[in-house]
């Protein structure tokens, strides 16, 4: 494993859904060719661009929203910034006049049938998930360049090392393996929460760190919030009904709120049997992906795919554990953390290591969040995050039709439930006992990662995906 120095911020990124890796990425590696194109020739000599993409990009790529993606990067919108109701009406105009202002100002022909090649024989060697660019530019001749969207929005540049948050830099806590943070909590004393805390003022100050993070939980929240409240069905031919309107509507027994706080406060005031929980818990999960599958914005956490059990399971603590502004702070730190150990340790792309990397990964950042802020030690926290991992080994990923719908929404509400299922294991147990690390796990998954079928990592050539007799009506 090679060092590397990521923020909690490279982990909780916001975005337009459906897939992290591919939309997000490739969303973002369209926007770094076009600032090399400007470095290397200026925007103005280019006469054409084309994209081709690879591997699973292009098996799943349709499905996932990958062409989409990387037009509307070129045309110089952000998936941060974008107004989601704006995206057909853009892609229909480019479609139309089959041309595109790269950066929003230079108009050149594109045709996105034939301008964007999916390259599905093809695969290139670094990561599944690759995709080239390929620009025209008259005078200073062809520009080319290879990217790889390696899972939750991260993009590296062919030949490039990874690329992190500040690399080189030089963290009070360095944290690679789950052990080096119970180094650390025995050498200081803090909880990881305020470990994490510390590494994270090298690169910003805290009331902004907090600012910030309250931020991704708001995003998070009004993901839930506005899934709860729509109904239809979801695009890219499926006919997969939204089930979460439904489902809140059912739990409040017909009655209507118009805005978030309105909306907790009948939830909180409407028991606390199990039954109701869970349903509840299911309900937030279900929103959150729904509102993925529809191109509306949501944090991937770690991935898009896996965006409704972080926000799930802290809604969750929120309704029905009188959770605060501030756990919410040391939840989404904790779980960072995690994340990353993951990150640097195995993977977190469905790509290279199938739906363990996703919704198990999203599990295990849960499992500790919600520990954390339940009282639990160190040691529990990372007790928590391996229990959830250990029962998410070896799922693999196979989307029905190349689209985040079937299985991957009600994942998240069983990753969700492993996740609360596994702080409770760990609260109600001493550590010292435990037979399994969380450094194990890791390396198991890892293991398992790469003995895993290729079929079964994000292509929809196995499982799943080529047993369900559904055909696409549109896409």
């Amino acid at each position: 494993m090679k060092e590397e120095r990521i923020s909690v911020f490279d982990i909780f990124k916001i975005g337009i859904g459906p897939s992290s890796s591919h939309t997000l990425g490739p969303w973002r590696a369209a926007q770094q060719f076009l600032n090399f194109l400007e470095l290397k020739a200026g925007l103005k000599s280019v006469l054409t661009v084309k994209v081709l993409l690879y591997g699973s990009l292009a098996k799943t790529g349709k499905g996932h929203g990958t062409d989409i993606a990387v037009i509307l990067g070129l045309s110089g919108y952000d998936p941060v910034t974008i107004d989601t109701t704006d995206i057909d009406r853009i892609l229909s105009e480019i479609a139309g006049n089959e041309t595109i202002f790269l950066q929003g100002d230079m108009r050149i022909a594109f045709a996105p049938k034939t301008d964007v090649v999916f390259q599905m024989k093809e695969s290139l060697p670094f990561h599944p998930n690759g995709l080239t660019f390929i620009a025209d530019c008259g005078s200073y001749g062809i520009q080319e360049q290879t990217y790889f969207s390696i899972g939750g929005g991260f993009v590296i540049q062919e030949n490039e090392a990874e690329k992190s948050a500040d690399t080189c830099v030089k963290l009070p806590y360095p944290i690679d393996y789950a052990s080096d943070l119970l180094k650390w909590h025995r050498l200081s004393g803090m909880p990881v929460w305020q470990i994490v805390l510390e590494n994270e003022k090298i690169w910003r100050e805290e009331n902004v760190i907090r600012k910030d993070l309250m931020n991704i939980w708001h995003i998070m929240r009004e993901s839930i919030f506005h899934g709860c409240q729509t109904d239809g069905v979801l695009p890219g031919g499926l006919n997969v009904k939204r089930r979460a309107a439904g489902l809140n509507t059912k739990l409040l027994n017909g009655e209507t709120c118009f805005n978030y706080d309105e909306w907790l406060k009948l939830i909180k005031t409407g028991g606390s049997g199990f039954k109701y929980t869970l349903d509840w818990v299911s309900c937030f999960a279900l929103a959150v992906n729904e509102e993925n599958a529809s191109y509306s914005r949501v944090v991937t956490a770690p991935t898009n795919g896996a965006a409704g059990v972080i926000p799930a399971v802290i809604q969750y603590h929120i309704a029905f554990c009188n959770g605060s502004d501030d756990d919410v702070f040391r939840f989404l730190l904790t779980a960072g953390e995690i994340g990353s150990i993951f990150k640097k340790g195995a993977t977190i792309s469905a790509a290279m290591g199938g739906c363990q990397a996703e919704i198990g990964v999203s599990s295990a950042m849960a499992a500790a969040g919600l520990t954390e802020v339940l009282g639990g030690s160190v040691e529990q926290c990372l007790m928590a995050a391996e229990i959830a991992m250990e029962h998410h080994l070896g799922m693999t990923c196979d989307p029905v039709g190349g689209l985040v719908q079937i299985p991957c929404i009600e994942r998240n509400t069983m990753g969700a439930i492993k996740a609360i299922t596994a702080c409770q294991l760990a609260l109600q147990s001493n550590p010292e006992n435990a037979k399994v690390s969380l450094d194990n796990v890791v390396t198991t998954m890892w293991q398992t990662a790469l003995d895993m079928n290729h079929r079964y990592k994000e292509t929809s050539e196995g499982g799943l995906a080529i047993n369900i007799p559904i055909s696409l009506s549109e896409c």
